[in-house]
């Protein structure tokens, strides 16, 4: 079964630009700047041709163009633009815009070629911040609208999580801070976004913590082989799908039972969308919740 989408309909392209579909209507309209094409039963459709066009008179018009000059201007003159733009400011919102279009076009080289260029003008965490989590959190969306397809996600995933493990492995040379506290993260069981949770682990590792990464999907009791190691744990955990809304409370309690309230001196920092079925007020002593990755790190 082929799973590359190469079809769009123009509520694909108003979830992947942002763009709303009244709109991409009166700039097709008034202006022609895209032209849909139609299936044998007569159903339009934009290919990834109108999308990538789509994306860059968005980012012209969002950057002070008016959509009545950008449809004057010759077709391959309008990425022309957009890169000249792009290397002066607002660089951000490019590279988003590229990243989703090599993941649409299943292109390496694209994706490579815009994360070096970002390296000239950021350090690894700026690009993860500013980049990979608007973009991550975008990608999310659009999996679950149905927009983009498992493979791909599974395609931008994997090449981030290839960046993550070359930039832990250059800082894992770096002398660890002695110290008798450690951090462990883990993923709860049929948890498996791990991508928040290995950057938190490069952090940790290039500010000198004893970071412990066990990974996804990792059962409740098996934590507690590490009790007799250090004299201070704090696990960090994601909850990005699991564990569900109806089951989260009874694992916070698990664990602060199992972990926490036996007197050691342990912690648990969790962090991820599923945090909303929780009334954060009524957490275990031990047990603290962050909103951002960020704001996690800046406590350490």
């Amino acid at each position: 079964m082929n799973n590359i989408k190469n079809r769009f309909s123009i509520k694909d392209l108003e979830n992947l630009t942002g763009i709303k579909a009244h709109t991409i209507r009166i700039w097709e309209k008034r202006y022609n700047l895209l032209q849909p094409k139609r299936t044998e039963t007569n159903i339009r459709y934009y290919d990834l041709a109108s999308f990538q066009k789509l994306l860059n008179v968005s980012y012209l018009n969002n950057n002070g163009h008016k959509i009545s000059k950008i449809a004057t201007l010759e077709e391959h003159k309008i990425p022309l633009l957009v890169r000249e733009i792009a290397a002066q400011s607002n660089i951000e919102s490019h590279a988003i815009n590229a990243f989703k279009l090599s993941m649409l076009n299943f292109d390496q080289t694209l994706f490579y070629n815009t994360y070096n260029s970002l390296l000239k003008e950021k350090a690894f965490d700026e690009v993860f911040y500013e980049i990979f989590i608007p973009l991550l959190t975008e990608i999310g969306l659009l999996w679950q609208t149905d927009t983009i397809t498992p493979a791909h996600e599974h395609f931008l995933t994997s090449l981030i999580r290839q960046k993550i493990l070359i930039n832990i492995e250059k800082v894992q040379s770096q002398k660890i801070n002695p110290s008798k506290k450690a951090f462990v993260l883990y993923l709860p069981e049929n948890e498996i976004h791990e991508l928040g949770l290995m950057f938190i682990n490069h952090e940790l590792v290039n500010r000198g913590y004893q970071s412990i990464f066990l990974g996804f999907s990792v059962p409740l009791e098996s934590l507690s082989s590490l009790q007799d190691y250090y004299d201070e744990l704090i696990y960090i955990s994601y909850f990005t799908v699991k564990p569900e809304k109806a089951e989260i409370e009874q694992y916070i309690k698990d664990f602060d039972k199992l972990l926490i309230s036996n007197g050691s001196n342990t912690k648990l920092w969790i962090l991820g969308q599923m945090l909303n079925a929780l009334d954060l007020d009524k957490l275990p002593k031990g047990v603290t919740a962050f909103k951002s990755i960020q704001s996690l790190i800046e406590n350490l």
